[in-house]
């Protein structure tokens, strides 16, 4: 079935609606722990629970993957949600926090949305179409020199105590960059740098839930996706997202 960029827009906008009451509500939220490190919250349940029942009765076809409920029916087309990217920062009242849906067919994105409600800034791409933000095309940076370029990070790594931590590696690029930033949502800064509001983001230890539909949206902006060695392709374990023009001289920082 032709999906309609349209009609993917409404339902996504609808979930950050009901992300947004809750927001709204802060003192009410349930928190809880999936483990030490990781938050979830009655927030992305009732976000992935509204976002599956409306996709799967839309689109009856395709299977589905979410951070909160797993996989069910077929896996080889589906939506892969994240109902809430940034979860720890939604519960503190932050608002760099994103709902992620993107339809991958056959291992190939085709489609994505991050909608940031609190922010109001909804990104879209279709894959060989192009990106846009609150529909207007979107591209980019043109920055050429990684000295003068802003860069984001995040650190899951450090959430799941593994000993290849990060920390060494930003060390090395944030003394080669002008500015560093960690924003807290992966969808969120792919999103960044598609809109050329940073120049490059890299995380490691993340799941394709957190990266699909982001890393769709950078690739239609004419960003680079490559793992830590420069392979292209989305790796959610290594991603390294770039302008393209700043790739080869963060590569050997990595």
């Amino acid at each position: 079935m032709l999906i309609s960029v349209h009609d993917l827009e409404t339902v996504v906008r609808a979930a950050g609606a009901i992300a947004l009451a809750h927001f709204n509500d802060l003192k009410n939220l349930a928190v809880n722990k999936k483990s030490p490190r990781d938050f979830v919250t009655d927030a992305d349940v009732a976000v992935e629970a509204f976002l599956k029942a409306e996709l799967t009765q839309k689109y009856p076809e395709y299977g589905f993957w979410g951070e909160e409920s797993g996989q069910s029916a077929d896996q080889s087309a589906r939506w892969v949600v994240d109902p809430i990217d940034g979860t720890h920062s939604f519960s503190r009242g932050q608002y760099f926090w994103s709902i992620s849906v993107a339809l991958e067919i056959d291992q190939e994105l085709i489609i994505g949305a991050v909608f940031a409600p609190a922010l109001g800034d909804y990104y879209t791409a279709v894959k060989g179409k192009g990106a846009w933000k609150n529909g207007s095309p979107i591209s980019v940076s043109s920055e050429s020199h990684l000295a003068d370029a802003m860069v984001a990070t995040g650190f899951a790594c450090l959430r799941s105590y593994l000993p290849d931590n990060n920390l060494d590696r930003f060390a090395r690029i944030a003394q080669s960059t002008t500015g560093q930033r960690r924003f807290g949502s992966a969808a969120m800064d792919l999103c960044l740098v598609a809109d050329g509001q940073v120049d490059a983001f890299w995380e490691q230890e993340l799941n394709l839930y957190d990266v699909a539909a982001g890393a769709l949206i950078a690739q239609e902006a004419g960003a680079t996706v490559t793992d830590f060695q420069g392979n292209k392709g989305i790796f959610p374990k290594q991603i390294l997202v770039t302008n393209g023009k700043i790739l080869d001289q963060i590569l050997p920082l990595m």
